[in-house]
């Protein structure tokens, strides 16, 4: 019987396909073989060329071990590994940090599986099936033992793939991952077979017809990649796979970027005054961020306005005077002319700034043309490439818009933004689908009625600012206190010290 290809290359046509449950992963060849010793019986054994039930029972075994790696610790690992071919450092990297032994073996073996994994027969492929489920699954022949060694074998088939592809094409220059992905993603197209009749983007598909996905089209047409998978068939491993990359890579990140890549997100409170963060840099705080509308409200001026350039500057050269990582609140730069904000943001660096945020809201409550702030974020990073840039979108602040948040965010990632900043998104679900899209790390505001900091941390997030909350719950208890002294009431919130103030004040 003959069977039709449909192609796809349009962005909500390669979406609808991949959510669509009667397509399903083709089978590159004839499944079988003898169990633990082909290449055909691991091709039969893996989530990747699984549906349904065993689909869903075999992803899980991957993502169990996926969830026993930290992203940053992988990333230092690739960091620190030895030299040598690019599929072979992937493999060893991720091998070691699943502890499994001889790392540089289990690396030798893969690279000769890869080569047959998704079609064409090769013994010594299939000897390598054999020495690798032996050494990983020793005195396990039971099925159970035998498929959890399969998927394992099947993420570092996966990895020395694509891994090593994002590696090759993102190696020998300075664009950002994100601009990678969407200019030459490293899996460019994706099958599928019909398991049942069903209908895509108007176009009927009968069962057994194959599907061909053009990723490569789909991602020209929009920003937000789909190498990784799309909701609700995301790669579990997107994390590891680009924190992998960024470490065989080797670029360089600034002690301040390097509190985004942590086990646990980079709490960031936000200060108004050289007292104010000192106070919060002496409690331990790792790094500290300014409040845009602590300084305009302090200086008598409307936040949000373009109004309080000079004060943020002169607020930044007082920072700069102590030993603590500051970041910056620009709204969005003082300026709609690129080389403008990026003049500022070369001042901030002068002044000691490790950071600056910028955010795409305006003045009169709608957003900036999106190309317009990307233009800002590629000329600061254009003038100080060790400035960390937040780009922020207010979709979910000003409540306009919101279904743009991740293309926004996507097309700032490509601009070389460092980290993105989604203020006014609480949602637990609508955090999760953004931090599965992914490149760069989330930001997100903290409310007091949200998810918890553990919470934001199993979802992805990776930096919580406390915003103007600090500042607006001083101004609560300066009012609080002085009418508790003027009505007899007691005065029980605790203070800081005429001294310690004194000191705290004086850089």
């Amino acid at each position: 019987m003959t069977h039709t290809t449909h192609e796809f290359g349009r962005p909500a046509d390669v979406r609808a396909a991949l959510a669509d449950p009667a397509l399903v992963p083709e089978l590159p060849a004839a499944d079988g073989g003898r169990a633990g010793a082909s290449v055909a019986w691991l091709r039969a054994t893996v989530a990747r060329f699984s549906s349904g039930e065993p689909h869903r029972r075999r992803r899980a075994l991957v993502a169990a071990e996926l969830a026993r790696l930290d992203p940053a610790a992988l990333r230092r690992t690739a960091a620190s590994g030895p030299e040598g071919e690019v599929r072979v450092r992937v493999v060893c990297a991720l091998a070691e940090a699943l502890g499994m032994p001889e790392p540089a073996a289990v690396a030798e073996a893969v690279t000769v599986v890869a080569g047959a994994y998704f079609g064409g027969v090769d013994p010594a492929a299939d000897e390598a099936v054999a020495r690798l489920v032996a050494q990983l699954a020793p005195g396990r022949a039971d099925e159970a033992g035998l498929e959890a060694a399969a998927n394992r074998i099947g993420l570092l088939v996966q990895a020395c793939a694509a891994t090593a592809a994002l590696v090759a094409a993102a190696a020998g220059g300075d664009a950002p991952l994100a601009r990678v992905l969407r200019d030459a993603p490293p899996v460019r197209t994706m099958r599928r077979v019909a398991a049942r009749a069903t209908r895509v983007a108007g176009r009927e598909i009968a069962e057994g017809d194959v599907v061909l996905l053009d990723l490569v089209a789909a991602q020209r047409a929009h920003p937000v990649p789909l190498t990784f998978g799309a909701p609700p068939r995301v790669c579990p491993g997107r994390a590891h796979a680009l924190a992998l990359a960024d470490g065989l890579l080797g670029r360089p990140l600034t002690a301040f970027a390097r509190l985004h890549h942590q086990a646990a997100p980079l709490l960031l409170p936000n200060a108004w005054d050289h007292a104010s963060a000192a106070a919060l840099a002496a409690q331990g705080f790792r790094a500290i961020g300014t409040t845009s509308l602590g300084v305009a409200a302090a200086a008598g001026l409307p936040d949000g306005a373009a109004a309080t350039a000079d004060a943020t500057l002169a607020l930044a050269r007082r920072l700069g005077q102590g030993s603590f990582l500051f970041t910056v609140d620009a709204e969005g730069g003082f300026s709609d002319d690129p080389e403008e904000v990026a003049e500022l943001a070369r001042r901030l660096h002068d002044a000691g700034a490790a950071g600056i945020n910028l955010e795409d809201g305006r003045p009169d409550g709608t957003l900036a043309a999106v190309e317009l702030h990307a233009a800002k974020i590629a000329a600061v990073k254009t003038a100080v490439p060790g400035l960390f840039v937040n780009a922020r979108t207010d979709t979910h602040w000003l409540g306009c818009q919101r279904e743009e948040t991740a293309a926004r965010l996507a097309v700032y990632e490509q601009a070389g933004a460092d980290g993105v900043f989604v203020p006014g998104l609480a949602e637990p679900g609508g955090i999760a689908a953004l931090t599965a899209s992914l490149v760069v790390p989330l930001n997100v505001l903290y409310t007091p009625t949200g998810p918890t900091l553990a919470e934001l941390a199993a979802l992805g997030v990776r930096r919580v600012s406390l915003g103007s909350l600090l500042y607006r719950r001083a101004l609560a208890a300066a009012v609080t206190t002085a009418t508790a002294v003027r009505d007899g009431r007691p005065t029980d919130l605790a203070s800081l010290s005429y001294a310690e103030v004194q000191a705290l004040g004086t850089p």
